[in-house]
């Protein structure tokens, strides 16, 4: 985890624009560079370095001798840079897995090369021999990357959109920041004066598409067709592969661990796999909630089972309030169930930062939109419109479970993992006929409850845990926490302040006072900003006034 920055014809003294790239520093807190370009005066580069791969040679922008025209500032990691490597016959100055981009742009171009990157990534790559700069970003937008580009072709460009709000531009009007479209690239056109022309802008890679770096993957062909046991085992060798390549760390591994399905087959996938790596440390696993809450005993319980170095984190509801003004500074959003389950995400990251030596952080995200693992899927029409619905989710991953899952441990300068957002793990499960994918006999992601059935790699009753979400797993079944904030939430919201909120706020009005409480937050730090949520969070098929599984008629709570 790394936070970018970079202006490209600012009008102003960059000396004091860079004071704007200060307020990503949680992101990289071990260096911090900024750099001006050769030749263009008012275009420059700001990196905050998390240092995860290549500790010597990992500063940015990232230059090497055999493109000295080249410059790259990226946040990510390229899971298969050693196999682009080998195929490709690259000879590396740096043992830096970003090099690898130089190469494959050098060689193949932007397109080609985004194609053939397997890996999460947001990156500034600056051509000063063809005047051109180029941004991409991952298919999912696992890492972030914001923009402003203002009438003038000034550019401007961040990890967080918080460091661009202040950037000064000659413009009478204000300049819009928005999320860069994960899944694709845009070229620019650099003039002599340093501003940009945008020519073209792309998608690279779909989650539905095999992706272009398949081809040169450790794991080769799977078996074909849709026969049950061939398929479970497929979902079973490209999950286990989708956590091996994301071992690649000189930073200790640990994982957050909920106690619900997803995080235990990841947690428990990584400690079988770090003892045939024979990493020189035990994996810790940290779960958060009150005392005896539902996710800490479950969690308990699979750490046991796995043999993990097991941390509990408890929390009070009063430190919970606490977090809320500090939480949604960090995420940059007002939406209501990214918030709530921001709080416990935001204070275990805390945790691992003060108490652990662990900086590469696994978790679960993206499970549910993958494997239609919501509650609200057993309401689905038909399985057709169950499947367009998990591809819906995984396109809009960056407004919500992502941007959370990111901005709460890079806050604490934390480099989070995905396994389940794997480009090869997801193309084959949305792949399979719409059939196989929809919750069978009362239980949601059957299939992938199945693929792992009968092989003790997670105790079987949380293999058939039910789902509960993060916000709610944290408190007791009788209490969850979205029930806490509204309490309280209550008295610092007047009634009719809430009644002229399509009047305060006519974007995405708030409906409830937790809502206004959160839009008011949100525009203390973010003034005029509220258009960078486009939709609020919420069930389908249903009649929620809610997000929370917990208030739908259809849920079904394990025993508390």
């Amino acid at each position: 985890m790394c936070g970018i920055w970079a202006l490209f014809g600012s009008d102003d003294c960059l000396s004091v624009q860079c004071t704007n790239a200060m307020k990503i520093a949680h992101r990289g807190p071990d260096a911090f560079r900024f750099e001006n370009v050769n030749g263009y005066t008012n275009c420059c580069f700001g990196f905050h370095r998390l240092a995860i791969v290549d500790e010597l040679h990992g500063m940015q922008p990232l230059r090497v001798k055999r493109f000295p025209f080249l410059w790259l500032c990226y946040n990510g990691e390229i899971y298969n840079h050693h196999q682009l490597k080998e195929e490709f016959g690259f000879e590396f100055q740096t043992l830096v897995d970003g090099e690898v981009l130089l190469h494959l742009y050098d060689r193949f171009g932007i397109a080609k090369m985004a194609s053939l990157l397997d890996g999460v990534f947001a990156f500034v790559l600056l051509d000063s021999a063809n005047r051109k700069v180029i941004l991409a970003r991952d298919t999912y937008g696992v890492r972030p990357l914001f923009k402003f580009l203002a009438d003038d072709g000034f550019l401007a460009v961040c990890s967080e959109a918080k460091g661009l709000t202040e950037v000064s531009h000659t413009m009478s009007t204000p300049v819009n920041i928005t999320p860069f479209p994960p899944g694709h690239f845009e070229v620019f056109d650099l003039k002599q004066n340093g501003k940009v022309q945008p020519i073209q802008m792309d998608r690279f890679h779909c989650c539905t598409k095999e992706p272009a770096h398949a081809i040169y993957d450790t794991v080769g062909a799977l078996a074909n067709g849709f026969e049950e046991e061939t398929v479970k085992r497929n979902i079973r060798i490209l999950f286990e592969n989708a956590v091996r390549k994301r071992l690649m760390a000189n930073r200790r591994i640990g994982c957050l661990l909920s106690g619900g399905l997803d995080s235990s087959l990841v947690a428990a996938t990584l400690v079988k796999l770090s003892k045939e790596r024979k990493l020189p440390y035990p994996i810790q696993t940290f779960s958060i909630g009150t005392e005896n809450s539902p996710d800490i005993l479950a969690a308990r319980k699979v750490a046991a089972h796995i043999g993990s170095e097991h941390h509990e984190v408890f929390f009070s509801v009063e430190e919970g309030l606490k977090s809320v003004e500090e939480v949604i500074f960090h995420l940059e959003t007002y939406d209501i169930t990214t918030i709530r389950a921001s709080v416990g995400m935001y204070l275990v990251s805390k945790y691992i930062r003060q108490k652990t030596d662990s900086v590469v952080i696994f978790s679960g995200e993206g499970s549910d939109e993958l494997t239609q693992g919501y509650i609200y899927f057993h309401k689905s029409p038909s399985p057709k419109e169950g499947a367009e619905e998990s591809i819906r989710l995984l396109d809009e991953l960056y407004l919500f479970d992502v941007l959370r899952a990111d901005r709460t441990t890079a806050a604490h300068g934390l480099e989070l993992r995905v396994p389940f957002l794997d480009h090869r793990l997801t193309a084959y499960y949305l792949s399979l006929p719409d059939e196989m994918k929809v919750p069978k006999d009362g239980v949601e992601k059957h299939l992938l409850r199945d693929a792992f059935k009968g092989l003790d790699l997670i105790p079987d009753q949380i293999l058939w845990r039910r789902k509960e979400a993060f916000s709610d797993g944290m408190m007791s079944v009788k209490k969850s926490w979205y029930t806490h904030l509204q309490e309280h939430l209550e008295v610092l919201v007047n009634d009719e302040e809430l009644a002229n909120a399509q009047t305060t706020f006519p974007h995405n009005s708030p409906r409830t006072k937790e809502a206004y409480y959160f839009r008011q937050v949100f525009d203390k730090f973010f003034p005029d900003r509220g258009q960078w949520l486009s939709h609020y969070w919420m069930p389908r098929w249903t009649d929620a006034t809610d997000p929370s599984a917990r208030t739908l008629s259809i849920y079904t709570p394990d025993k508390d």
